[in-house]
């Protein structure tokens, strides 16, 4: 999946802003870098691709707050009790500023917190929104964490900036100049640590040296922004959040672009519309063959039907005609049908010859009602199953034992 990430400026001026973007084709590697207005940024392209908005360091600060059981962390209750938590913190009028919780944050446990200018957010959203670019997510430049003990150099040789993350004892992350001065300030690493980690930009690296002592691992802003944009942290929650739904029918959207254009994925559409194509063929195919076998069945039985009574000329319903000829034959020779009453009788004579002997006998066409005569469950599936081969249906109903003919094609 693509990753355009964008810094959002901390300036707010009336000429269109600049901004310092990363373009990432398959959220990996850097593919480009650079600064552009929002007109001119790189298009992330259909193939999924995702805005991810980038909060500046010094645009946040952090704070450590016990979040209280039974307040859902989404709702309107949730900022109440944050600006309650963090109110003798903060200095600027607490309806003026965005609280956004860590992610996994459970109510009940310790969560850090990040708070901004909540018009400058939204000012700066809005205006990309403007521009037809659309945020997915907003995720800061640094944030708090479990991480080892770390120390980042970045920003220009005008306005330096050295981030410590994790060096106090309660994991704070502080953004303070890169000056002789800020030496005094830095914490010892915590007894625990083994080394502290410390990166530059190629930018403030020389100055990084100088001061810090010893050589620092260079990391260039764009890859510093990618991996930002891989964190789980989405700052746009309470009134900036954006729904589940809509991030699932952007997530969906953006799945179903990269199937349809990127290139890495041309030999699997390939592969879907041969198997597409050839499952529509065969499925013609096999209806064509199960059409010609029906047809075939249906010659056969009117075959019969015009062989055996060469008489009938037109045939409607062969099964049907079948048995009416049958009907007029038996009629005529005087034979029994097996609805009729001897026929009845001698299949249930047989079949319940050891049972007993019947109280009372009901007759009706193709039906034959037997009472006085009792049997187990057992029995009646034996017996029924002795009587379905000779074309009968055995069934019991309150007191009385019910043979019929069954139904033929």
């Amino acid at each position: 999946m693509s990753l355009l990430i964008l810094t959002l400026p901390l300036a707010d001026g009336a000429s269109p802003p600049e901004y310092r973007y990363t373009l990432s084709h398959d959220g990996q590697q850097v593919a480009q870098h650079g600064r552009a207005s929002a007109a001119l940024l790189p298009s992330v392209g259909r193939a999924a691709g995702e805005l991810v908005a980038l909060v500046p360091v010094q645009a946040l600060s952090w704070h450590r707050a016990q979040l209280p059981p039974g307040v859902p962390l989404g709702s309107p209750r949730m900022r109440a009790v944050l600006e309650g938590l963090l109110e003798d913190q903060l200095l600027d009028d607490l309806g003026n500023l965005h609280f956004a919780l860590a992610p996994g944050a459970a109510a009940g446990s310790s969560s850090w917190v990040a708070v901004c200018d909540r018009k400058w957010l939204r000012s700066a959203l809005q205006a990309l929104e403007a521009q037809g670019r659309r945020v997915a997510r907003v995720v800061p430049e640094f944030a708090p964490g479990a991480d080892a003990p770390s120390m980042h150099a970045i920003g220009t040789p005008e306005q330096p900036v050295l981030v410590l993350s994790n060096l106090a004892q309660d994991g704070a992350l502080v953004a303070l100049p890169l000056a002789p001065a800020t030496l005094a300030l830095i914490p010892p690493p915590p007894a625990s640590a083994e080394q502290v980690f410390a990166t530059a930009e190629p930018a403030v690296a020389g100055l990084a040296e100088q001061l810090l002592g010893g050589q620092l691992t260079l990391l260039s802003s764009g890859e510093r922004a990618l991996h930002a944009a891989r964190s789980p942290w989405d700052l746009a929650q309470f009134d900036l959040a954006n729904s589940g739904r809509t991030r699932a029918l952007r997530k969906a959207g953006g799945l179903l672009g990269a199937l349809l254009q990127a290139p890495r994925w041309r030999a699997a559409r390939w592969a879907i519309g041969v198997l597409l194509l050839a499952q529509l063929v065969g499925l013609n195919a096999w209806a064509w063959k199960e059409e010609a076998t029906l047809q075939a069945k249906r010659r056969a039985v009117r075959d019969i039907l015009t062989l055996t009574f060469p008489h009938v000329k037109v045939v409607a319903d062969a099964p049907l005609q079948m048995e009416r000829e049958l009907a007029l034959l038996r009629q005529a020779s005087g034979a029994l049908a097996p609805a009729d009453l001897e026929p009845l009788l001698a299949a249930a004579g047989g079949a319940l010859a050891a049972s007993g002997s019947a109280s009372a006998l009901d007759f009706t066409p193709g039906a034959l009602r037997i009472r006085g005569i009792t049997l187990s469950p057992e029995a009646i599936v034996l017996t029924a199953n002795a009587l379905q081969a000779q074309g009968y249906a055995l069934t019991q109903e309150d007191d009385s034992l019910w043979l019929r003919t069954r139904v033929r094609p």
